[in-house]
């Protein structure tokens, strides 16, 4: 059994951070490398030496040793023989990498899955649907498997239109609901303008992009979806699943601490965050042992509760995911996230969708807006109210211009919106 009391998670993680690091030295030829350099042995390193002498993890070393060591990199604990899954990031950000799993470090994830379902108050007796293309991408394979271990009727979505998958949801019976939160949306328009009644959905599971922490999202899917519980989730491939939302917390994700070591850090100094300050997830794997991460710099910028919950002993995340390391732009000297003009966008029900522009002028980054209203909206009206709006937010003019019906593309997995362009 778990524990549940502060405490007991802690003398869990020593443990697994003992057995992890034993169980790596020597035989993981990446990591073995690291504790050399840093002239650590996994035997002699408790929590306090692995805190202060243990080398962080970048995503650029796991690119480069995966170039180096094609296909699959050298953080293999074991024999090639005994991994059994395959994955790939997204390579949103750069290269995808390739990852393997044995079926030990496979069930080890579905464990964390069960541990969501079950602490949001998911069944065995729910039918969950899994609105996904079932590609190379972790994601919802671990969502949809878990379901299986945990005991409910688990329905593959893979092949469908949005309407087809619509039609499948209710002729099953589905009661959970995993896709990201874009499609979410664009499922809950579709069934409006369908006339496809899904009131059965009793849990609304997204996760792949920043959405269901943010409140204009958040609250536009609760007005499409409002017999379900809207449940934010994230993770990564190189990680696993990592957090869940609790839907009378929603201003919280939760880290799985018994599954994961969790720092958060100044990004620039490499030392803690400041109390209640922003700062970069650090994880580190403590039962995926065909492929562990130790002390991995996620890229993603999230803050502790300064007040959390007395009813969850794990790790609490304010606001969830705030942004990415890596995707923040300085426009005029304000630092802009994705997700803030997300968040501003989201606002306006007469917004189907939108692109940013991202251009480079002298040096300098710039920022316009595309937006696809709705049928029957003002367009002139969307563009300035829009503006206005994130004119309020950011303290930045950025212009917004409007589009046909039907011209933005739609996205079923990871949206990209943000579009890179060469300056003069």
């Amino acid at each position: 059994m778990m524990p549940t009391t502060r405490a007991g998670i802690i003398a869990h993680q020593d443990t697994y951070l003992r057995a992890l690091l034993i169980a790596i030295d020597g035989r993981n030829p990446f990591y073995t490398a690291k504790m050399k350099t840093a002239g650590l042995r996994g035997a002699d390193c408790d929590r306090a030496t692995f805190l202060a002498k243990f080398p962080f993890t970048t995503k650029a070393e796991l690119v480069a040793d995966h170039a180096a060591h094609a296909p699959f990199g050298s953080n293999l604990t074991f024999p090639i023989e005994r991994y059994v899954r395959f994955s790939q990031t997204s390579g949103s950000t750069g290269n995808p990498l390739r990852w393997l799993d044995t079926a030990e470090s496979w069930s080890w994830m579905m464990d964390s899955w069960c541990h969501f379902y079950r602490a949001v108050g998911v069944t065995p007796q729910d039918r969950v649907f899994a609105a996904f293309s079932f590609g190379p991408f972790l994601g919802f394979w671990t969502a949809f498997e878990a379901a299986v271990k945990f005991g409910c009727l688990a329905i593959p979505g893979g092949g469908l239109s949005t309407r087809g998958r619509l039609e499948a949801v209710r002729d099953a019976g589905a009661t959970v609901l995993c896709c990201t939160p874009t499609y979410a949306l664009r499922l809950g328009e579709a069934a409006t303008e369908e006339e496809i009644p899904l009131p059965g959905i009793r849990f609304l599971f997204v996760a792949g992009e920043p959405g269901g922490s943010i409140p204009a999202v958040r609250a536009r899917l609760e007005e499409l979806w409002p017999m379900a519980a809207i449940i934010d989730h994230h993770g990564m491939t190189e990680v696993g699943p990592v957090s869940w939302q609790h839907p009378e917390r929603p201003q919280f994700l939760h880290v799985l601490e018994t599954a994961y070591l969790a720092e958060i850090i100044n990004s620039t100094t490499g030392q803690p965050a400041a109390p209640g300050m922003p700062g970069e997830l650090v994880l580190t794997t403590l039962g995926r042992l065909g492929t562990p991460l130790i002390r991995y710099r996620t890229g993603d910028v999230v803050k502790a509760a300064v007040n959390p919950p007395t009813e969850v002993s794990h790790l609490a995340l304010d606001g969830g995911i705030l942004g990415r390391t890596d995707d923040m732009v300085i426009v005029r000297g304000v630092n802009v996230y994705p997700s803030a003009i997300e968040a501003v966008v989201r606002r306006f029900s007469e917004i189907a969708e939108y692109r940013v522009d991202l251009t480079d002028e002298r040096g300098m980054a710039e920022l316009a807006i595309t937006v696809e209203p709705v049928k029957g909206a003002d367009p002139k009206a969307v563009a300035k109210d829009l503006a206005d709006e994130l004119r309020a937010a950011l303290a930045l003019r950025i212009p917004v211009t409007t589009v046909g019906a039907g011209t933005l593309p739609r996205f079923e997995m990871k949206a990209k919106r943000w579009v890179k362009w060469g300056g003069g």
